[in-house]
């Protein structure tokens, strides 16, 4: 009877291991974009790889366009795991008390792509995102949107043009510097309300990579568009630490490798999709595109440079300087490639004399 009673017992929990082995791990995989933008498409290649590999052991499930969560809203909902996956932008992660991210929100601080991805892939960003262990976060990958231009109802060419104008941002204490140095009111508002409050006239304009403006229709209600180049956007993919962490071994790698991939193809189609929508923008006729020469360009810079220096201590005089040297590494080793000296007064990432 033991031994029956042994087998029986034996049996039921095979049954009940096949019944939980047959269960996929669900990834809930939050953003506030939408699908056709390098975001939302790279999340859409992150479940099919994932899926693909994982035959049957996970399920993604992409909710784009702030289906679950607004911007203000998903942070919290990953902490206490009502989601497992986003991609929010590099600006949310100062509200959240890692103000060291705001690195990414001073302007002109990254002159090209090649410093840009230096700085997320090198030290600088590893040190980053070891900063959100302590907040219950594992950060997987940074991807990439694009630099951002300035947009509004009325041209943006000089600092005179600025004034008083009230231009929404993101939450960051940085942009919020950033827009006063230009003379502009800056207001704090969701993504996801950003077209209704520039239709309705509740702010004048926002800055944005073209991608953005042109997926949610910006375009439809802003009669000028700058391009400036003068700022940075960029995510962070992160999930929650617990659930990460609680993974089988073999499977974490798998959905690791599956992320690399993933960002290979999101930084690959970045600008291809900011060009693409800046001709649609052009085509639209809506709005009339002004391209900031080099001369306003260098206005631009000095009057925000203050903004470099007013948050040293607050993200770090060491990530600061880090930034300017690997800016200045990428200038030489472009020089030394074509022979040609780096002009002196290029206006690329603006570093302040000490």
């Amino acid at each position: 009877m033991k031994l029956a009673a042994l087998f029986s017992a034996l049996a039921l929990g095979l049954a009940a291991y096949a019944v939980q082995a047959a269960d996929p791990v669900v990834i809930k995989f939050s953003h506030v974009v939408a699908p056709d933008t390098p975001k939302g498409r790279a999340a859409d290649y992150f479940k099919k790889l994932a899926e693909e590999r994982g035959k049957g052991q996970v399920k993604v499930e992409v909710y784009p366009n702030s289906q679950l969560y607004k911007d203000r809203e998903e942070m919290e909902a990953l902490q206490i795991g009502a989601v497992q996956m986003l991609a929010p932008s590099l600006a949310k992660f100062g509200p959240l008390g890692v103000r060291s991210f705001e690195l990414f929100d001073l302007p002109y601080i990254f002159p090209n792509k090649e410093t840009l991805y230096r700085v997320m892939d090198g030290e600088i960003g590893n040190k980053l995102f070891g900063m959100l262990d302590a907040k219950g976060i594992t950060g997987l990958a940074y991807w990439d949107n694009g630099f951002k231009q300035m947009s509004a109802n009325k041209p943006l060419r000089s600092l005179n043009d600025f004034k008083g104008l009230k231009l929404r941002i993101q939450s960051s204490k940085v942009l919020e510097a950033q827009m006063k140095a230009l003379g502009a009111n800056p207001q704090v508002m969701a993504f996801s309300e950003v077209y209704s409050a520039l239709q309705q006239g509740v702010v004048d304009g926002t800055e944005n990579p073209m991608s953005n403006l042109y997926t949610q229709k910006m375009h439809e209600v802003q009669k000028h568009l700058t391009l400036s180049d003068h700022g940075y956007l960029g995510y962070a993919v992160i999930v929650n630490k617990k659930f990460w962490d609680g993974l089988p071994a073999d499977l974490r790698g798998m959905l690791d490798q599956a992320m690399q991939e993933a960002t290979v193809f999101e930084r690959k189609i970045a600008q291809e999709e900011n060009d693409q929508a800046l001709a649609k923008v052009r085509a639209a006729g809506t709005t009339q595109i002004h391209v900031l020469p080099f001369r306003d360009r260098v206005v631009w810079q000095k009057a925000m440079l203050p903004v470099h220096k007013e948050f040293e201590d607050k993200i770090g005089r060491e990530f600061i300087q880090a930034a300017y040297r690997t800016a200045a590494d990428v200038e030489k080793e472009k020089a030394a490639q074509s022979s040609t000296p780096a002009p002196k007064d290029k206006p690329s990432s603006m570093r302040p004399s000490n």
